[in-house]
């Protein structure tokens, strides 16, 4: 059963934000690996298109990079959704944030890779900036962030999984919930389930960083920046 108090889902509250998104930006480099010309280049990338899940109706009008995360249904869970669950849009407050979360996920996948451990791993990243607009509901206020062990943990995400689900099957949906980075200390984020209450505004901000992942660092750079995270031993 939750800790939580089944009335606290009224401190849900409209929300305008500005959300910062890391994206991996790699699969046009990856065709034009396999293309010799335009021609075949936009060939095969009418076939990835063919070969992807429907878009949902919502996503008309959007840019991909809002409705990609709301198109396919993952196997793996994230803090806020279950395994096979509808998506879910992650972002934050600013972009050293998104780095730290970028980090831990590269990291983590590095590590669980058999063939890339004891190697390097070298991506491409496309920070870039959104806006929500709609319900909220924060749980880093109180009486929420009484909880925020549970709400940060590092691997157990069944608390945040149970919250979600309840805030997501209100008759009036939390659209979003804004939470603090388990990653970055005092770093906020935002898991947004509706894409209607995700835009694209234009002209809108973004920034390309290079992320090179090691079993021990992690050192993400932009322009002339760059961050370094150590991981665990």
């Amino acid at each position: 059963m939750p800790a939580w108090d089944e009335s606290w889902l009224a401190s849900a509250r409209g929300q305008r934000r500005e959300l910062w998104r890391g994206v991996e930006a790699q699969h046009r480099v990856a065709t034009m690996r396999l293309a010799d010309n335009l021609h075949e280049q936009e060939l095969l990338e009418q076939l990835l298109e063919a070969s992807k899940p429907r878009l949902p109706a919502a996503a008309a009008g959007k840019h991909y990079l809002l409705f990609t995360p709301f198109r396919y249904v993952a196997e793996w869970p994230s803090r806020f959704r279950r395994p096979e669950e509808a998506g879910a849009w992650y972002g934050a407050d600013d972009a050293l944030t998104v780095a730290a979360e970028v980090a831990f996920w590269r990291w983590k996948f590095f590590m669980d890779s058999d063939g890339l451990r004891g190697e390097q791993l070298v991506t491409e990243h496309t920070f870039f900036q959104a806006r929500f607009e709609g319900l909220e509901l924060d749980i880093t206020q109180p009486p929420w962030n009484g909880l925020r062990a549970q709400w940060r943990h590092g691997e157990d995400y069944s608390h945040c999984h149970r919250l979600a689900s309840r805030a997501r099957g209100l008759p009036a949906p939390v659209q979003a919930i804004r939470y603090e980075s388990a990653r970055r200390e005092g770093g906020m984020c935002q898991v947004v389930f509706d894409l209607a209450a995700l835009s694209l505004p234009q002209p809108h901000l973004q920034q390309t960083w290079i992320c090179k992942t090691t079993q021990a660092l992690v050192l993400l750079m932009h322009e002339h920046e760059s961050i370094e995270f150590r991981m665990p031993a």
